[in-house]
């Protein structure tokens, strides 16, 4: 559904009672000190780096579109899921998306390149943020310390207009936040 307001920043939209276009997942398999990774071969953020993701089918939950998702686009099932992060984005262009972000520490089967994308891992502390999102660095070095994420942003295609992200403990609503922040372009 397309927002009421096109507007570029987040105080311009009324994000709890936004329907979204569209609701998505991404999974980040941990092993040790390193992050698998994937470069997208197509679909939204075609060329970019990320974790395994995507849409929801009618009648599927979160939790099962994330191991759909990365066994599809990976060859692996990701094992001891969870919940680390809700992200809402709204584009310029009309286009919205509601995704919850997951965390998988360990996995049954063998990584392999699909036509989703290019497997690859990287140490927690070499993860190639610029050839990412640009929402990316805001909120995934918190997930990946364990750290329940919550952000929403505001894209004009690629470039991130806006941003609010919330940082607190595991499964912590966004009350008790630890952190909060708010950046204006």
């Amino acid at each position: 559904m397309i927002p009421a307001i096109m507007g570029r920043r987040i105080r311009d939209y009324n994000w709890e009672a936004m329907s979204y276009s569209e609701k998505a997942v991404l999974c980040f398999v941990l092993q040790g000190q390193r992050v698998l990774l994937m470069r997208k071969k197509r679909g939204l953020g075609r060329g970019k780096i990320n974790g395994p993701g995507g849409r929801l089918e009618p009648g599927e939950t979160y939790h099962d579109a994330a191991v759909r998702e990365t066994q599809e686009e990976l060859g692996i099932t990701p094992r001891r899921l969870r919940d680390a992060a809700h992200l809402t984005f709204v584009f310029t262009d009309g286009y919205s998306l509601d995704a919850r972000v997951f965390t998988a520490c360990g996995y049954d089967g063998e990584v392999v390149e699909t036509d989703e994308g290019d497997p690859m891992w990287f140490h927690l502390s070499e993860i190639p943020y610029t050839e990412m999102w640009a929402d990316d660095p805001l909120w995934l070095p918190h997930v990946l310390a364990g750290r329940y994420v919550r952000g929403r942003f505001v894209f004009e295609g690629d470039t991130m207009l806006d941003d609010a992200v919330e940082v607190g403990a595991p499964h912590a609503s966004t009350t008790g936040a630890e952190e909060s922040r708010s950046r204006r372009r």
